[in-house]
């Protein structure tokens, strides 16, 4: 199981890396769009705080210290999914709803996991 989270982990880092990404530096075609739906300033804290998370799904787990940064980037990435589902339904982007729900599903499973069932230790 500790392999099949870790995988989920490396997975979810690197979908909230590049999303990250793509809110700090988008293709120029996008910055009116995403400017206009977001806001400069909004889209930059997501993409800032969907890096940060993306660091915390790793680094913490494979440095063995401040293990607790893990619990708090998946609580952190839970609240940023769900709020990205309900922006996507008032949008009325079902596909784009239907796979930030499945994000949260899959990020809630990884935190009750680290958390009671198999919790990475200090070393």
């Amino acid at each position: 199981m500790n392999k099949v989270l870790w995988t989920i982990q490396l997975l979810l880092a690197a979908q909230f890396l590049w999303h990250g990404w793509i809110m700090i530096f988008p293709p120029a075609e996008y910055v009116e769009i995403m400017n206009a739906s977001l806001g400069i300033g909004f889209r930059y804290f997501i993409g800032i705080a969907e890096l940060l998370a993306a660091l915390g799904l790793i680094l913490p787990g494979l440095l063995r210290i401040y293990i607790w940064l893990l619990l708090l980037a998946l609580a952190g990435l839970m609240i940023v999914s769900v709020s990205a589902t309900v922006y996507h339904l008032m949008r009325s982007e079902t596909s784009s709803a239907i796979y930030t729900a499945v994000l949260f599903i899959i990020i809630t499973f990884v935190w009750y996991m680290r958390w009671k069932v198999k919790p990475i230790l200090p070393g």
